[in-house]
């Protein structure tokens, strides 16, 4: 694994979710760096990514209510354990559960194992709640997947929860997770 500035090579011949990410970022002047890597689907394969980006990985889970009306996608401290009651709390949402894939595919055009808030973009009708854990905004950049799970990016946190993210017409919602 080796550290990239900016888009692959031939980005055109990659999966085109992923070249949506990239045509996405260059078209907004957000920089990014990048690694390749086998596909990470667990936090535990993300440890090796995490050095070669300089930053951690972070945390994704697509929720839903029980009636499956509402949507939410958490992002979080890779390290930080996940509590549903934690959570439910603060946002005013009971029995939240994860969301199924047909659902990540419907609103975020993702695939399991590569949820990532960049996936937002593809949620034109802003039908998912972002949820950000506050220790987030701690870093100077965050680690996510390119709506594919065979790459990651480093971007700076600024530049995720600003221009980002003004760009996509989501808001956001700052939650305090303790996970104990």
């Amino acid at each position: 694994m080796e550290l990239q500035n900016g888009r692959p090579a031939g980005a055109d011949r990659r999966q085109p979710r992923e070249a949506r990410v990239y045509d996405y970022l260059d078209g907004l002047g957000i920089e990014y760096q990048r690694v390749d890597h086998a596909p990470a689907q667990t936090m535990e394969d993300c440890k090796a990514i995490d050095e070669v980006l300089g930053t951690a990985m972070c945390k994704n889970l697509f929720l839903c209510n029980r009636q499956k009306t509402n949507f939410y996608l958490l992002l979080m401290p890779a390290d930080k354990p996940f509590k549903t009651k934690e959570l439910s709390a603060q946002i005013n949402a009971a029995r939240l559960s994860f969301a199924s894939e047909e659902y990540m595919l419907k609103y975020l055009d993702i695939l399991p194992g590569a949820v990532s808030v960049l996936g937002l973009m593809n949620d034109g009708e802003n039908d998912v709640r972002l949820l950000v854990d506050e220790d987030l905004f701690s870093d100077e950049f965050i680690g996510c997947h390119p709506c594919v799970n065979t790459s990651s990016l480093r971007l700076r946190t600024d530049d995720v929860f600003g221009k980002y993210l003004k760009s996509t017409g989501h808001g956001m919602t700052k939650v305090k997770l303790i996970g104990e």
